[in-house]
């Protein structure tokens, strides 16, 4: 791992080296699998794209709450509302861990808040898509929350140490969010045959969005290639797609849940499973924010941010006072 250096400096180097030095160690850095710090140089493109990628990622933690939320006051159980609420609590401590991440970048809270917000930056597409029942609560925990530890798993490798590191705590509480989902949906299938429908329904929502959430084809994908000479990320967005579906069919099996995609088989040469073309049409739609609840879940949290901007100011003016404290002791 590299070592913490005032910028513009080369670790063991003198201050002040000339850029090609500091390209030279920031590309021996990705070459030798190393991590890069956030005192470290790097390339002012590099910093941008990791904070479009982990602002993207954090934004996607904070808005997931909303869907999932909706049904905490509902469910069947205080068992159930108890897992409901842990995970949704769950779900925010991402969102800090990540906007801690990107502040380490040189950009704030606030401004990372403002951008969602004024929808200048995006978050998952899946979250725009509703709750209608109870069993989607468990739907998400299986298919959304498997599909991000596909896509999170490799991040634990990801070339920046701060985003590493908070993808490791990450991915572990995602594999038990998963888990929990795969057991409320396994707990209904065992029910009555109207639980059973619901689950079926359910499932054929949210199945291809899911598909979706690995982004768009790799030929379309603008980012990836650079992405992945700079180690940020290791696999295509296509290879992770392919993954989650090996990975799901078998679970679906074991659930005695129909994927709805007519196509769906498995391909002995390719030792992997087939199947259909995703709808990119309604991808770039809800992508480009006409989903059934996109403006429903950025006025919810932009309502939430103007809300609490007493709580903020408050809690500067007491910082603010406690420093001034200290400075006259």
């Amino acid at each position: 791992m590299t070592s913490a250096v005032e910028p513009g400096t080369v670790p063991g180097g003198e201050p002040g080296a000339a850029p090609a030095e500091l390209e030279a160690h920031f590309e021996a850095t990705l070459a030798h699998k190393d991590r890069v710090e956030p005192r470290d140089w790097m390339p002012e493109r590099y910093r941008r794209t990791l904070v479009r990628q982990i602002a993207q990622h954090a934004h996607s933690e904070i808005i997931g709450m909303q869907p999932e939320g909706n049904w905490i006051s509902r469910a069947p159980s205080l068992r159930r509302k108890a897992i409901l609420l842990a995970k949704v609590q769950d779900e925010a401590g991402h969102g800090l861990y990540l906007y801690s991440a990107t502040e380490t970048l040189g950009v704030t809270r606030t401004e990372l808040t403002e951008r969602l917000v004024s929808g200048a930056q995006k978050y998952s597409s899946i979250f725009n898509y509703p709750t209608l029942s109870y069993a989607d609560v468990g739907t998400i925990g299986w298919l959304v929350d498997g599909a991000a530890i596909c896509n999170q798993v490799p991040l634990c490798r990801t070339s920046f140490g701060p985003y590493g590191r908070a993808m490791i705590r990450i991915c572990k509480e995602e594999s038990f969010h998963q888990r929990q989902g795969y057991e409320l949906l396994m707990t209904m299938m065992r029910g009555t045959d109207e639980q059973r429908a619901m689950v079926q329904e359910s499932v054929d929502r949210f199945w291809w969005p899911s598909l979706m959430m690995f982004g768009p084809p790799d030929d379309a994908s603008p980012n990836t290639a650079q992405s992945m000479a700079w180690g940020i990320k290791t696999h295509t967005n296509d290879e992770l797609r392919q993954r989650f579906v090996d990975m799901t069919v078998p679970q679906a099996e074991a659930l005695g849940v129909t994927l709805p995609d007519p196509e769906l088989a498995w391909n002995e040469e390719r030792a992997a499973h087939d199947f259909g073309e995703i709808d990119w049409d309604e991808f770039w739609r809800v992508v480009g924010g006409d989903g059934p609840c996109n403006a429903q879940r950025v006025a919810h949290r932009k309502k939430a941010w103007d809300d609490g901007a007493w709580v903020r100011e408050a809690a500067t003016a007491f910082a603010r006072k406690q420093e001034q404290q200290q400075e006259a002791a």
